[in-house]
């Protein structure tokens, strides 16, 4: 009976610097996206994480909308938020594969996020897995998000300017006068 089982969650990471999160949702069905959302902030807020939400047509824009913001913003990770809910025709496995395929591959390319987008066979499925107080899937994606930054800043190479080096000793000129250029 999987309504039983129980599964380990990890701890929620420790951050030292102040952590910056994006939440894309899409509201297609709101009631649902709305507790995704919930669970989501309240993971978050656990963490202190400064959060912003946008709103995007559905499923299958919330990876442009990723990718747009890890461009041209300084969002540490992001959270993506909504849920397809089978029809009656192959557009439903579209929707599903196409937006998951699309966050799998802004995964790889560096973009923390945590993937919420629930892919249901029924409404009530539905329900379960976004109740904030039940499943959290809300809630899971965020975790997943800050796990995903708090790696990627433990492995992660300072930041350096644009291409120059401060002088060392190493390029200071005879004489003590000045210094060179590496």
């Amino acid at each position: 009976m999987a309504g039983a089982e129980t599964h380990y969650e990890l701890p929620l990471p420790d951050f030292d610097k102040p952590v910056k999160v994006l939440i894309v949702v899409a509201p297609y069905y709101k009631d649902i996206a709305d507790d995704l959302i919930a669970g989501a902030q309240a993971v978050l807020k656990e963490v202190g994480a400064e959060t912003e939400l946008v709103e995007v047509p559905g499923a299958l824009e919330i990876p442009g909308a990723i990718a747009t913001a890890h461009r041209l913003s300084n969002f540490d990770g992001y959270v993506a938020l909504g849920c397809i809910i089978r029809g009656e025709t192959t557009h439903y496995e579209t929707v599903c594969n196409d937006s998951s395929h699309g966050l799998m591959l802004l995964n790889l390319q560096g973009c923390c996020i945590g993937n919420g987008i629930l892919t249901v066979e029924n409404r009530d499925q539905a329900v379960v897995r976004a109740d904030a107080k039940g499943q959290n899937k809300g809630g899971g994606a965020a975790a997943a998000a800050l796990h995903l930054v708090a790696l990627g800043r433990k492995w992660g190479k300072p930041k350096g300017g644009l291409g120059f080096r401060p002088a060392s000793e190493e390029f200071k000129i005879a004489g003590g006068e000045g210094t060179g250029t590496a």
